[in-house]
């Protein structure tokens, strides 16, 4: 993938945000033979397939019985560079403004491009755990509680403490129970809110299952060795021996300078139209950044929207190019 220097030059379509449907969106700008440049400020694509989840399986998405977010991320590169797009990461956008009809300037922390439409697959926007409130526990991020899980194998022949009750907590203890010694999944709530399915395998496994319970308090020097646990009804109080704690509370998205760029916003997301066009025509938005009725954010209905966007750009760009380009498998790549 190409990565030319700032300046002047007018491209197609800048896409902002590097997660699924931003590189799907990027691949299909080749396919309409649409000159591109794709930013994200991660320093990897993938979104948080790739950040926060990179050894979970997926199960929704069409034609794959079951995909790790990772070899999904991987599959969607090597698409995206059948057009060796410019690819701009570890670089953020602060503003986007329409100077004129068919051009927009884009401006990040590093400088400023100018294309003709513009796309935003920002996922949700800027986010960040939802930490564990407890005094001093911010001291063992860098040692054993984790928000994230990038490595199964890292957790291997260990006693893991899994804090939540949605489906990444429930998620984690059912891929770490035949890795980890023990797997203790604890929640707040008698009820989980994860897919039925997930909860009845979880039922069924050997995680240790405790609730209604939550962490009171985490014992240890450099490291958690022991936690102790609080029955949120009874009061009544135990201490387990843990070798890594992690927590899956969920996380707490902002648009973030998205806000302030003029665009028509419901909560934290773009309202778009049946052609994922927002207010401002020539801007464009797909995936899970989007809202509209009957909305869903899953990533296969972001692989939908990311070609109907780009297609969409394309007219706005070229008003006498065909909204459809055909069928792909007539196509020569």
């Amino acid at each position: 993938m190409t990565s030319p220097q700032l300046g002047d030059e007018i491209t197609d379509l800048i896409i902002i945000g590097g997660g699924p449907a931003g590189m799907f969106a990027a691949f299909y700008c080749g396919m309409r033979q649409a000159s591109v440049t794709l930013i994200e400020s991660m320093p990897q694509l993938g979104g948080q397939l790739a950040a926060l989840y990179p050894e979970k399986y997926i199960y929704d998405v069409a034609g794959f019985p079951k995909v790790t977010a990772q070899e999904l991320v991987d599959n969607l590169l090597e698409q995206l560079k059948m057009f060796e797009p410019n690819v701009r990461l570890e670089e953020k956008v602060v503003s986007v403004v329409k100077e004129d009809e068919r051009h927009f300037i884009v401006k990040t922390d590093q400088g400023e491009y100018h294309s003709k439409a513009v796309i935003i697959t920002a996922g949700v926007g800027a986010f960040e755990p939802r930490r564990l409130e407890i005094p001093g526990a911010e001291r063992f991020e860098k040692a054993n509680l984790h928000y994230f899980v990038n490595d199964l194998n890292a957790f291997k022949g260990k006693k893991v403490l899994i804090n939540g009750g949605g489906d990444s907590a429930v998620d984690w203890a059912l891929m770490l129970e035949p890795i980890a010694e023990q797997v203790t999944l604890i929640h707040r709530r008698d009820k989980f809110r994860a897919h039925e399915h997930s909860v009845e395998n979880l039922m069924n496994s050997k995680v240790n299952v405790v609730t209604p319970t939550e962490i009171t308090e985490l014992h240890g020097d450099n490291t958690i060795t022991k936690v102790t646990l609080t029955h949120v009804k009874t009061k009544e109080t135990q201490e387990i021996e843990v070798d890594d704690v992690i927590i899956n509370f969920g996380f707490i998205s902002s648009l973030g300078p998205i806000a302030e760029w003029g665009i028509d916003i419901d909560g934290n997301s773009i309202i778009v139209d049946s052609r994922m066009e927002t207010n401002i025509p020539g801007l464009f938005a797909a995936g899970d950044i989007t809202t509209y009725p009957g909305k869903l954010k899953l990533i296969a209905v972001g692989f939908g929207e990311a070609p109907t966007a780009v297609n969409n750009a394309k007219v706005y760009i070229d008003p006498e190019a065909r909204l459809s380009p055909g069928h792909s498998s007539n196509m020569k790549l």
